[in-house]
């Protein structure tokens, strides 16, 4: 149990009972050292305000005339919990219905009363956040069933992959190595065998898998986030250089505070503007980014990709030309 969780058993203790609370009880209750019961009272009375009276040997109790005033704050996450959470909750309910969704029943429940619990002991109005999904797309759920039992497994798998950037058709084997939820879509980390290399595959564009004999290659971990995450976006690879953008004053206030990668590094110039530096290798999804802050955005560095997201912006340009 941690701090948090013994807090609200503590206040719902305090709060049922009809006489002082002793240590020794509040200790069998909450699981934890007589030192540990003491903090805690200190932390509920000087930190949360809470009207507790008493003392070590007569024991605690809420004064009856104050308590009726006094509740515990409505949210025990900080941001980056409640998102996870919220995030299972929503990627389990859409399981409802499929074959599933009886084994990850027990697991949904369990978020639930997580968020339950972290919401000072009332239900968790999950209508009241929202996660949304962003460019969901659709998938072949027989084919990530096995995908996803070829990583979990261990096993060597074969499959059909339509490349979306060429619609190019072609027959892969290869050794697993771990599935990936990025920007709401689900892909497949492997070690390519026949172009003897790691390679990212969006699961949506897989068909015809199944599961071959043997033992699947397995990559180090260093060298799977060194390859897959050195660089910008999902099919990163190792990176080959820098980019530099620079975006208006504008843009400024919002750029400045995302985390567009790891080693990003970011300064604000003289004239108020934002200058970032992403390391990259494959420009396609890094030049989808920038476009997407329009005239906001310039690329100033290297020429190559600068020349690209020219040509983009210059076809684009034709499509409204009268």
């Amino acid at each position: 149990m941690d701090r948090y969780e013994r807090i609200i058993a503590m206040h719902r203790v305090l709060q049922a009972a009809r006489r002082a609370v002793t240590v020794a009880r509040l200790q069998d209750e909450l699981g934890c050292s007589r030192a540990t019961v003491y903090r805690d009272l200190a932390f509920l009375r000087d930190g949360l305000m809470a009207p507790l009276i008493g003392d070590g040997e007569a024991g605690f109790s809420y004064d009856k005339e104050s308590v009726e005033r006094f509740e515990l704050p409505g949210l025990w996450l900080n941001s980056e919990e409640l998102h996870a959470l919220l995030a299972a909750q929503q990627l389990l309910s859409r399981s409802s219905g499929g074959m599933l969704s009886a084994a990850l029943a027990p697991l949904q429940q369990r978020v639930e009363k997580l968020l339950d619990a972290h919401s000072g002991g009332k239900r968790w109005p999950v209508e009241r956040v929202r996660v949304l999904p962003h460019r969901l797309r659709r998938m072949d759920e027989h084919a990530f069933r096995i995908v996803a039992s070829a990583v979990l497994e261990r096993r060597r798998i074969a499959f059909d992959y339509r490349a979306r950037s060429t619609d190019e058709k072609t027959r892969r084997n290869v050794s697993p190595q771990r599935l990936t939820h990025y920007r709401d879509n689900w892909y497949l980390d492997a070690w390519d065998e026949d172009r003897n290399g790691l390679r990212s595959f969006s699961i949506d564009r897989i068909t015809g898998a199944r599961l071959l004999d043997g033992i699947a290659t397995d990559v180090a971990e260093d060298e799977l986030n060194s390859h897959l995450a050195g660089s910008y976006g999902i099919f990163s690879g190792a990176p080959k250089g820098w980019a530099t953008i620079v975006f208006s004053a504008k843009a400024a206030r919002w750029v400045a505070d995302e985390h567009w990668h790891s080693q990003q590094q970011g300064r604000f110039l003289s004239d108020g503007r934002y200058e970032l530096k992403v390391p990259y290798s494959v420009p396609r999804e890094l030049l989808m980014d920038v476009l997407h802050y329009g005239s906001d955005a310039e690329i100033v560095e290297p020429h190559a990709l600068r020349e690209q997201a020219r040509t983009l912006l210059q076809l684009a340009l034709g499509n409204y030309q009268d």
